[in-house]
């Protein structure tokens, strides 16, 4: 006989399995409702892409209600414009846009706990205190749980002023809490868009042009609709002619053919049975080289300048050194572990969508568009998602899904596979710039110009730093039109600029020939006693004590044979970073063995989710750096899975993280992005530590390339 037991379900059991489920919720506000027993549900409004705030929003509106966190259930909250503002997973905002809100949930509804508890109890309001989820009259001793005032205080006026907390007596916030879907994960229980079930529901899947710049000339589709199990093959247009397209509508190519069946397996076989011709659409710009394109228009393009401080021709003209590089970067696909779909049941006159998005509310707004419904009578659900990083703010697989199952007159959840995926476009876009640098006798730096253009967008920020740090101040950028579409990524522009330019600082302050660290830090103290300009979108003190921070940490300076080291700092996302990566070569190949991190976020809610959100940002951005890339040929992508697209690997991570929060009390600020964009010049400046050889492109590592130890005399 075997007995089987577990240790850490005694230990550790969940609220419903103490307490059991509440027979009646009531209602207080739309974030939370409480439970007869003292259960309370939290929602969380914002959709969850991994970023953890279905943990963290929660927190914030338990830490002002006094609850106890075992009493705390979370849900997803479904779209609802009415009680909830900014629905949406993206530029690293949703805490820093939900703090006050969430907070004065919290406190509302502790508030109208406390006046139902002081009415019950024939007590002035002003002597009841909370904690943990229990009201006490300290003059008579008397105790009244959350639960036993709730359908009372779920009647009680909302009060117009509340008072919120002290941080300095915060217990949720700032104390580890693991992710509230972790065991769900683990177990697989159905979390994500690809789980969604619904009885009689079809599968759909995709086939769109093989390259950009092409349309749809004919199709048989003889053979695939005799395959078992295939209901229909149908053609979409999610762009049709008099649509009014949203920003989030990117789509390179609406026009697509439509497999439906029973089960995934059937409709691929499907797919590949179809007997498609494609031709060029003559009305799009065809694809051009990028590489040439934009580095012709580096040169040439005639551009008002985006900022101008002093006479930067002059401070060229009667410099003692210029320094001149150009930094350049490719197309690169979100791959989230997830691949798009998305569910949707649409009737006559009303839509059901449950899925995986981003930006919930513009969805809605394209589906009623184009199915002509209105906009109330189209529910979206959403479901956790495997990933997004940007990908899932544009809702073109929502928008399919809706047209599909209009035009089949039937619940379908449609799939994306890898390739559909990778070869539909909406990338992070390919970038160049060009940086010059003005050194007088003395070598300090009087003049600086950066040039950069970018398909569809330029990557220069024009009033970050070093702008504000120098007299003569030049900020130029130039659009790259191209038929490939492209979108956000993790940490738009910022993931491309800040590596070039903290590349670039280093390289200008060795040729100063001073230490890295210090020279940033004379900038910013320029920054700070004699700003340049007006307009300058940093704090230079909190930029300063980041670097000051992680120099301290990391033992900056000290000897490390065999170990060479890089630094890097950047603003982004109203958070300050800086980095140092300890780097050693193995077996000629760099290997990035320790990152050092300093964070000015404000307050951090979760510190463990916190610290993943950084960790996986890091990494994230080393592989991308070192190894990723999409390129085309006539229009094609020329990777379209991981066999030819490189991601990093595990044993290419670091293997130590050592993260340094700066503990302000300043509300916080975003955390999902922010860590990346620094990172790949960190690596680059301690590759050309280690090897004297400075990197310009991305990817840095190819099939041939091989780095050796540069040579140390003296």
């Amino acid at each position: 006989m075997m007995l089987g037991f577990n240790w850490l379900a005694g230990c550790n059991p969940s609220p419903v399995a103490v307490k059991g489920m509440p027979e009646t919720w009531s209602g207080i506000n739309a974030f939370l409702k409480i439970g007869e027993n003292g259960l309370v549900t939290i929602m969380s409004p914002n959709p969850e892409i991994g970023q953890n705030v279905k943990t963290s929003m929660p927190m914030i509106v338990a830490e002002e209600l006094d609850v106890d966190w075992k009493d705390v259930i979370v849900e997803q909250a479904g779209l609802d414009t009415q009680n909830f503002t900014r629905q949406l997973a993206g530029g690293s905002q949703s805490i820093r846009r939900g703090w006050q809100s969430l907070r004065m949930a919290g406190a509302t509804a502790r508030r109208m706990l406390l006046e139902a508890a002081a009415k019950r109890l024939d007590v002035p309001v002003g002597e009841l205190t909370t904690d943990a989820g229990v009201i006490k009259h300290e003059p008579s001793g008397q105790t009244l749980g959350y639960g036993d005032v709730a359908s009372d205080a779920a009647y009680v006026s909302v009060p117009k002023n509340v008072q919120l907390k002290d941080p300095k007596d915060f217990k949720i916030i700032g104390s580890d809490r693991k992710n509230v879907d972790a065991p769900k994960i683990v177990r697989g229980e159905p979390l994500f868009g690809l789980d969604y079930h619904k009885e009689g529901m079809l599968i759909a899947m995709i086939e769109h042009a093989p390259a950009f710049g092409m349309k749809l000339k004919s199709l048989d589709a003889t053979e695939a609709k005799a395959l078992p199990g295939i209901k229909d093959v149908i053609t979409i247009n999610a762009a049709p002619e008099g649509f009014n397209p949203q920003w989030s509508d990117v789509n390179a190519f609406p026009e697509k053919v439509v497999v439906v069946g029973r089960s995934t397996w059937e409709v691929m076989k499907a797919k590949k049975a179809l007997r498609i011709e494609w031709e060029v659409d003559t009305r799009l710009e065809s694809s051009a080289d990028h590489v040439l394109g934009m580095s012709q228009l580096l040169r040439d393009a005639k551009v008002e300048p985006s900022r101008k401080d002093g006479d930067p021709d002059a401070a060229f003209q009667n410099a003692a050194t210029v320094i001149e590089r150009t930094y350049s970067a490719p197309f690169l696909a979100h791959n989230t572990m997830e691949p798009m779909n998305f569910f949707a049941d649409v009737k006559t006159e009303s839509a059901e969508l449950v899925g995986p998005i981003q930006t919930p509310e513009y969805l809605r707004t394209s589906v009623s568009r184009l199915l002509g419904l209105p906009e109330e009578k189209i529910s979206i659900q959403m479901t956790r998602m495997g990933g997004g990083f940007g990908r899932r703010l544009y809702g073109n697989f929502g928008v399919e899904a809706a047209l599909i199952s209009q035009t089949v007159r039937a619940p379908v959840k449609l799939v994306y596979t890898r390739e559909d995926d990778m070869t539909q476009g909406t990338y992070r876009p390919a970038y160049r710039v060009t940086y010059r640098a003005a050194l007088n006798e003395s070598n300090e730096l009087i003049g600086f110009h950066v040039r950069g253009t970018g398909v569809h967008g330029s990557p220069v920020f024009a009033n970050r730093f070093p702008a504000g740090t120098v007299d003569n101040y030049l900020a130029e950028n130039i659009t790259f039109e191209s038929n490939i579409s492209t979108g956000a990524w993790r940490a738009p522009r910022s993931n491309f600029i800040a590596g070039a330019e903290q590349s670039f600082l280093d390289e200008v302050a060795e040729a100063a020939g001073k230490d890295p660290i210090a020279f940033r830090l004379e900038l910013f103290d320029r920054a700070i006693t004699d700003p340049v300009g007006e307009d300058n979108d940093y704090d230079a003190a909190r930029y300063a004590g980041v670097l000051e921070l992680v120099r301290e940490k990391a033992d900056w300076g000290a000897e490390m044979p065999g170990v060479h080291r890089g630094v890097s700092a950047y603003y982004s996302h109203n958070t300050y970073v800086a980095q140092v990566v300890d780097l050693v070569l193995e077996n000629n190949q760099p290997k990035v063995r320790k990152v050092w991190c300093a964070v000015d976020c404000g307050i951090v809610i979760n510190p463990d989710g916190a610290r993943n959100q950084i960790e996986g940002g890091i990494v994230d951005g080393i592989g991308h750096a070192m190894y990723s890339a999409l390129s085309f040929e006539n229009g094609k992508p020329d990777q379209n899975n991981f066999n030819r697209y490189r991601l990093i690997r595990n044993p290419e991570a670091p293997k130590e993280i050592e993260i340094h929060f700066v503990d302000n009390g300043i509300d916080p600020t975003g955390l999902g992005e922010p860590s990346l964009p620094p990172i790949s010049a960190a690596v680059a400046n301690a590759v050309a530590q280690a090897t004297g050889k400075r990197l310009y492109e991305q990817p840095f590592i190819s099939n041939e390339t091989v780095f050796e130890l540069r040579e140390v005399t003296g």
